[in-house]
């Protein structure tokens, strides 16, 4: 081989390594494979107020017993001159969606987050709230609903409540600094909580906290005649999810 032949054979692989090299750099990585984090598992009290078929019956029944108890309790009243008290959350509707979405996040309840909850006004009607709510109406009662739920937040409670066909005569939602319900309650009954509406006798009082009852406390569970209304007078629901308990 000359010396013009070797370095035009040089020259020719040099060049080839140069396109070889330039075609591999410039070759496309594959992209990595991205594993998607497992979805957190609901706590068991979320799942279990979210799909148990136990907790629509225990609602479900809860109502119903109340229901069957207003003939008695109002023989003799005036309509419109007696009423029921209901709590709100998780009593005549479900905030477990909000529930959810701060278990998926691993985050606990924040007044921000919930602010935005209540005003989706997307929460729904717990078991046999509605019909409940019909039957005191249609026996010459009135509903009213006190929730501590802000004052900013009731205008989108009653939203809430309307959508999900709980036709209620008042809301009282908690002036700042009165988280104790009992100053409302005694509103209620001596006229002096909603503009129009007049004293009312309470016959029943519905709610799932211990302190959506006339002066119950988590103290009230050894004494059994602080308990002694319940059944008769005093319905409350199950949830598991929060509440004075914890």
């Amino acid at each position: 081989m000359t010396i013009l032949e070797r370095t035009a054979l040089v020259a020719a692989l040099m060049l080839g390594g140069c396109i070889s090299v330039a075609t591999s750099s410039a070759r496309p990585t594959p992209p990595r494979a991205t594993q998607t984090a497992a979805a957190r598992p609901l706590p068991n009290d979320v799942r279990w107020f979210r799909t148990a078929a136990e907790y629509r019956a225990l609602a479900e029944q809860t109502y119903a017993v109340a229901g069957d108890h207003l003939p008695t309790l109002t023989r003799g009243l005036a309509a419109q001159s007696w009423g029921v008290i209901l709590d709100a959350d998780e009593t005549v509707i479900d905030n477990s969606e909000y529930e959810r979405r701060r278990a998926v996040l691993d985050s606990p309840y924040t007044a921000p987050t919930w602010d935005v909850w209540v005003n989706e006004r997307a929460a729904p009607a717990i078991p046999g709230a509605v019909a409940f709510a019909k039957r005191v109406r249609e026996l010459g009662g009135r509903v009213v609903i006190v929730t501590n739920r802000t004052m900013a937040q009731c205008d989108a409670t009653r939203a809430n409540l309307a959508s999900d066909g709980i036709v209620t005569d008042a809301v009282v939602c908690q002036p700042q600094g009165e988280s104790d319900k009992n100053p409302r309650f005694d509103r209620v009954q001596n006229g002096t909580a909603v503009p129009g509406m007049p004293a009312l006798k309470i016959v029943e009082w519905l709610g799932d906290n211990i302190l959506d009852f006339p002066h119950l406390s988590q103290t009230s569970r050894n004494d059994p005649a602080a308990l002694a209304e319940f059944g008769s007078r005093y319905f409350i629901l199950p949830n598991p999810m929060y509440g004075s308990w914890q």
